[in-house]
This record gives C-alpha cells, sequence and structure tokens, in this order.
C-alpha cells in the first residue's frame, strides 16, 4: 500500500504567499489562477516537500502565536537550517525561534511568514530514530 502526505494552505493573498515561498527556495510546479487574481489551486516544491495553495475563500483564521507556536505548522527537514531562515526572514518572515542546536542533537528554527503561517525548519527528520 502506498500513503504520502500532502499538506495544503489557503491564504488570504495567495498570490503573494506564493512569492514569499519562491524567494525562500520552494519552485511553483503548478498554478491556477480565477477571477480576480484568485489562486485556485498551486503546488511548490522545495527538494522532497511538495504543498499545495489556494486562495483563502471562507475566511479562515491563523491561530495566534502563544509562546513560540501557533499550536500547528509546517516543518521542513533542511541541510541548512540557518539558509533557510535567513532567506526566510530577508523574505519578510517573522523570527519565532532563531536557529540553535536542541538538546536531542538537531538544529532547528521557527518563523511565522508574511501572513503569520508558521513555519519550522531543522535537521531532525520524523519519523526516524536518531537525529
Amino acid at each position: 500500500m502506498i500513503t504520502k502526505l500532502f499538506a495544503y494552505l489557503s491564504y488570504q493573498d495567495a498570490p503573494a504567499a506564493l512569492d514569499w515561498m519562491e524567494r525562500v527556495g520552494f519552485e511553483v510546479i503548478r498554478r491556477e489562477d480565477g477571477p480576480a487574481g484568485r489562486v485556485v489551486h498551486a503546488e511548490v516544491r522545495l527538494g522532497e516537500a511538495v504543498l499545495m495553495v489556494a486562495s483563502d475563500d471562507a475566511g479562515y483564521q491563523r491561530p495566534a502565536l502563544q509562546g513560540q507556536s501557533t499550536g500547528q505548522g509546517l516543518y521542513l527537514l533542511v541541510d541548512d537550517v540557518d539558509r533557510f531562515y535567513r532567506n526566510a526572514i530577508a523574505s519578510g518572515a517573522t523570527s519565532v525561534i532563531e536557529p540553535e542546536s536542541t538538546e536531542w542533537g538537531a538544529r532547528r528554527a521557527r518563523v511565522l511568514d508574511p501572513q503569520g503561517q508558521e513555519w519550522s525548519a531543522g535537521t531532525y527528520e520524523p519519523g526516524h530514530s536518531g537525529t
């Protein structure tokens, strides 16, 4: 049985979100625009990570940052956490956790993109033993 997981996000300003994602290293591999500049469906890729993006059509609310998290977000396994963090901040993200080494031997960082979506990046690979 083949099982894969793909995330999707809706953004109030999806074209701006896609622009931000491109500036941090994602490639837009598919994009379907609708009336009034709305994004009906888009797909972005960074390495093996694929994310679907669309314009918000129902006024969804993002959870507020409480301490160091919104309680939900995306996690990217990357080989250079510091580079991802620098690119994200330079592209308009808000710092939540600056790049740091963890007590479990990984490197991590966390930002909110310009529209408040939480993104974590790290060297720990979930689903595998060790770092």
